[in-house]
């Protein structure tokens, strides 16, 4: 199957996607729940940057694996070259594609220990030098003699202040405030750029089909229509992360996502959507807002939109915890992503990394990806994909959307049970996945009652 066909025409893919984000997983843990992660209904793997970042006998936090020192070889926490090629290779054996999350706009922070811009450091190059044995085999581009990067090959150095200033926050150094010298931030010339394609050719020689374009809000236009060009992009699924409060008419989507969508054919986390959602479900907002989002500019377009409850950064960044859902609503809204038409959903799995505790206190995300509630949502989207989704009926406390002629989905966002009626063909008996509990219509009127704070899957 080519993904050219499913990431760069106008047409709707031949078959469902959805994405385990298997957010600081290592690659060998990953390998060793291939068998898991097909059975479940997962078609691709979404795993944290494959290059070299800082490895201590201590341990790193996770955000060391979003600062690279090198591309030319993958050795981080996570595993090493060996292991994440074994890693493709297992999941292809099941037809699960690998997407990597790649970090272009910026390298490492390593102020505290040198004063230069060559990357990666003489020590770690002094290093290559004294074990070619280890490090030839962990090669993919380049000549590791040499640096990769040198300081004309980065922007001035300022930390970002204005973060609504679009040029600012393209060219601006992120940091953690004025006494921190923040990210290095590589310019778009030709060297940078022929660095960072033969980094995605190597990976997509190794088989990899998809890429997450982490902190694309702080690349340019122009990066990445160099980097992302048609033969990087020829049968791979790229999408960006541009983090915004909305969608149409606000600061942040006019200055940073609309022109992204405008500019390139790239995919998007669709941030406008999950904003949507996150008004209805935690805000006291409406459901009938989530009746057309995307025809009000609240959603991307449904083929280029990478649906989510919940991401990386929202549990694990201080400044974006407020958007982490109550347990009830974060299902209700993976409900949504699943049961409607239109996007790609990504769900959200990591060890103990935020240190968010479930009710049962136990790591909020560690298992969620596999439950049964998790797994019945997979599988009532595959059956149902490509099935045109209609309104029912709408309130501002539930919501009622048909699929097709096979499906029947219902929200409830209330304290209280709602009863709803709905007129269906008197021949055809229909089963409540949740309940595993049959349903038939009396003289044409299907009536049912949605518990509070939940939902319920309707299948002929």
């Amino acid at each position: 199957m080519s993904q050219q066909t499913q990431w760069h025409s106008t047409e709707v893919p031949a078959v469902s996607n959805i994405i385990l984000h298997a957010f600081d997983w290592t690659y060998q843990d990953i390998a060793e729940q291939a068998e898991l992660i097909a059975s479940l209904g997962y078609r691709s793997v979404l795993v944290s940057p494959a290059m070299k970042s800082l490895r201590l006998p201590s341990g790193t936090q996770w955000w060391q694996r979003y600062q690279p020192q090198d591309y030319r070889l993958i050795d981080n926490p996570l595993g090493d070259t060996i292991d994440f090629t074994r890693m493709v290779s297992c999941l292809a054996e099941f037809n699960i594609w690998v997407y990597v999350d790649v970090v272009f706009n910026h390298m490492a922070n390593e102020s505290d220990i040198r004063a230069d811009l060559e990357f990666p450091n003489q020590w770690d190059r002094e290093d290559y030098a004294r074990d070619p044995k280890k490090y030839e085999p962990l090669t993919l581009f380049g000549d590791l003699s040499q640096p990769l990067f040198s300081e004309s090959d980065f922007v001035e150095a300022f930390g970002i202040e204005n973060w609504n200033d679009k040029w600012e926050v393209q060219n601006g150094r992120i940091s953690g405030g004025p006494h921190d010298p923040g990210l290095p931030t590589l310019s778009d010339n030709e060297h940078v750029v022929a660095q960072q394609k033969a980094y995605l050719k190597a990976l997509k020689q190794i088989g990899v089909k998809g890429f997450r374009i982490d902190a694309a809000k702080h690349m340019t236009l122009e990066h990445l229509n160099k980097v992302w060009d048609e033969e990087i992009t020829k049968d791979v699924h790229i999408f960006g992360e541009i983090i915004t409060d909305g969608g149409a008419t606000k600061e942040e989507y006019e200055t940073f996502l609309n022109p992204y969508l405008q500019g390139t054919t790239l995919g998007a986390y669709d941030f406008p959507l999950f904003n949507s959602l996150y008004q209805a479900l935690e805000n006291k907002g409406s459901f009938k807002s989530l009746i057309d989002p995307y025809c009000y500019g609240m959603a991307l377009s449904p083929l280029r939109a990478i649906t989510f409850a919940i991401t990386h950064d929202i549990p694990n960044n201080g400044v974006f915890k407020d958007l982490v859902m109550s347990e009830s609503n974060e299902w209700l809204a993976y409900a949504y992503l699943f049961c409607r038409e239109g996007g790609i959903p990504l769900v959200y799995s990591e060890l103990e990394t935020s240190g968010i505790k479930n009710k049962q206190n136990q790591p909020r995300w560690k298992d969620e990806w596999k439950s049964a509630r998790m797994t019945q949502l997979m599988s009532f989207h595959n059956e149902m994909y490509g099935q045109e989704q209609r309104l029912v009926e709408a309130s501002d406390e539930h919501l009622v959307f048909s699929r097709g002629e096979s499906g029947l989905v219902a929200l409830n966002k209330s304290d209280h049970n709602i009863e709803v009626n709905v007129a269906v063909r008197s021949d055809v008996v229909w089963l409540e996945n949740t309940s595993n509990h049959y349903y038939a219509p009396q003289q044409g009127n299907l009536r049912f009652f949605i518990p509070a704070n939940s939902y319920m899957l309707f299948s002929r």
